[in-house]
């Protein structure tokens, strides 16, 4: 693991920890440099755009660095920087398409620094904290807003492009010790998301990683998507992480299998998505993201994402 660095004449900068294993499992070479010039990239934005630092985002995700601070004016915002690969332009032609509708709003960029200044919201407070019906039909309510035209000469991948490299990645892994316990559920993943690419159904802008935690309490509007990793395709593929949120509780009960059903059918109903279309991106996200966590030798994150798979 990293230890502090330093900024800004010595003063000491802590990367969550969530954010270092993230980049140290999957980032490779490149994240782990980005890892050890953050107090200077992060100084660089902050001159750049004359900000002043306040502390950083805790705990902070697995894909960025946020710093909360404040503007010329005293107005306050988040600072966002990037890892390499982490699409930075793509995330800023988003915000950019969205401009504020039922997203956060982008201030300033530098995509090609990997830095984006946002407007802050209360991170502390996600979709995640309220009931469980109540937080569904406000994601819902959100995830609508994003569902809009990308453009003409978009810069966004298609579903298409970015499931054929999850699915290399499944046939790369078959080999491994534990897939063969997982194999007849990669392989229907497999079949089913060649399906599904073979005769797309639409093509919006959509989030990509669209989640309760994904949707933050706000100021200029009650919710407000942050996070995306956006690309163009179909609303149901945008659903689908959706769909297995609080995996935990479900699993830890015995009618978790038919609660997850229920869920995903009320999702693709008031949405008015179709349900088959929504259950197959549902299992292979699920199946790539189990096989992520395999990889990573995060068995139990792998085996219960194999089980809810199981259940669809």
């Amino acid at each position: 693991m990293a230890s502090a660095a330093r900024r800004d004449g010595g003063v000491p900068l802590e990367p969550p920890q969530r954010l270092v294993r993230a980049l140290f499992e999957e980032g490779g070479d490149a994240a782990q440099e980005w890892l050890h010039a953050l107090p200077r990239l992060l100084q660089d934005a902050l001159e750049r755009w004359e900000l002043s630092f306040e502390r950083l985002q805790a705990p902070g995700g697995r894909s960025s660095l946020v710093a909360l601070v404040r503007r010329a004016d005293g107005t306050p915002a988040a600072l966002k920087l990037l890892p390499p690969g982490a699409a930075a332009p793509q995330e800023r032609a988003a915000l950019e398409r969205w401009d504020g509708w039922g997203s956060v709003r982008l201030l300033e960029a530098d995509p090609e620094a990997g830095a984006l200044l946002l407007e802050r919201l209360h991170g502390e407070v996600s979709l995640s904290s309220l009931p469980e019906a109540k937080a569904q039909l406000e994601a819902a309510g959100t995830v609508r807003r994003l569902w809009v035209d990308p453009g003409e000469g978009h810069p966004f991948a298609t579903v298409a492009e970015r499931t054929g490299r999850d699915a290399e990645l499944l046939r790369a892994k078959a080999g491994e010790p534990w897939a063969e316990t997982v194999r007849p559920v990669v392989d229907e993943a497999l079949e089913v998301r060649a399906a599904l690419t073979a005769d797309p159904s639409e093509a919006v802008l959509l989030h990509g990683r669209f989640r309760q935690g994904k949707v933050l309490s706000a100021e200029r509007a009650p919710w407000l998507a942050v996070g995306p990793e956006p690309l163009v395709g179909e609303r149901a593929y945008d659903l689908a992480r959706l769909v297995r949120d609080r995996l935990e509780d479900l699993v830890a009960t015995s009618g978790g299998a038919s609660a997850a059903r229920r869920r995903m059918a009320k999702l693709a109903d008031s949405l008015e998505v179709d349900r088959d279309r929504l259950r197959g991106w549902t299992l292979f996200r699920a199946v790539e993201s189990g096989v992520r966590s395999f990889a990573a030798g995060r068995t139990q994150d792998g085996e219960v994402l194999m089980e809810f798979a199981g259940w669809l």
